[in-house]
């Protein structure tokens, strides 16, 4: 582990400590863990998005994709 040291406003400081005692864990480790979470989410993020855009463009009526006709669509 490494030691940072973090400055706060005082709200936001003290909405950190309440949190930290309602997940029954110190300050400290509280901020690790949101912070980690921000990481992976954002990294999970990024990864989808590069996968998505590496597939390239489909045309539309391309015949591996599936495009509902009008009936289907409009069916009552």
């Amino acid at each position: 582990m490494r030691n940072v040291t973090v400055s706060l406003d005082e709200e936001t400081a003290r909405w950190a400590r309440i949190e930290a005692a309602c997940h029954d864990m110190s300050l400290s480790r509280f901020v690790g863990r949101v912070l980690r979470e921000r990481m992976t989410t954002s990294d999970d993020f990024e990864r989808a998005r590069q996968s998505y855009l590496s597939r390239g463009a489909v045309p539309l009526g391309a015949e591996d994709v599936s495009v509902p006709g009008r009936d289907e669509i409009h069916r009552r």
